[in-house]
């Protein structure tokens, strides 16, 4: 196998390698958060949001960027998704996005997840702002991952 680092001999970016790595089912789980106000939450659960379906905007979204993580993120490979998963939830002044990815192939879906979770934070912000400026996106992270040479993560374990 050649060099597991995204740098050369050089020290000059590259993209790793792949061709060797054992193909093996993959998964990742990212979340993310964004804080609301309280009358922000009342709007959205009511269903009063001008700007439509909040939820529904925000997975499409998010399902798209996965899907194009490789065009955002320089170094990252062209991956065949199996699925996308997002979850969106209001819980008080919090809205909720968990995003689970899964594949089967010879490197992880860690960034897809995490990106999807990103875009979709994003694509609510922009459909909430008008009502709630202040609205803070926090907290995207990956939960957990399986599959691959390091096996399975969880952020629960360490």
């Amino acid at each position: 196998m050649k060099n597991p680092s995204h740098l050369n001999q050089k020290g000059e970016a590259y993209m790793v390698d792949i061709i060797d790595k054992e193909e093996t089912k993959r998964k990742a789980v990212a979340e993310g958060f964004i804080r609301i106000k309280e009358s922000t939450s009342e709007v959205i659960t009511n269903g009063n949001l001008d700007k439509g379906d909040l939820f529904g905007s925000a997975r499409i979204a998010g399902i798209m960027a996965a899907k194009k993580t490789s065009e955002l993120i320089p170094l990252c490979h062209i991956l065949s998704i199996s699925s996308i998963n997002i979850e969106i939830n209001i819980i008080k002044d919090n809205i909720h996005i968990v995003c689970e990815v899964s594949n089967k192939g010879q490197t992880g879906v860690e960034m897809e997840a995490l990106t999807a979770v990103s875009v979709s934070c994003l694509t609510i912000y922009d459909m909430i702002k008008g009502i709630d400026r202040g609205a803070v996106i926090s907290t995207i992270q990956l939960i957990n991952k399986e599959g691959g040479k390091s096996g399975e993560w969880s952020r629960n374990e360490g």
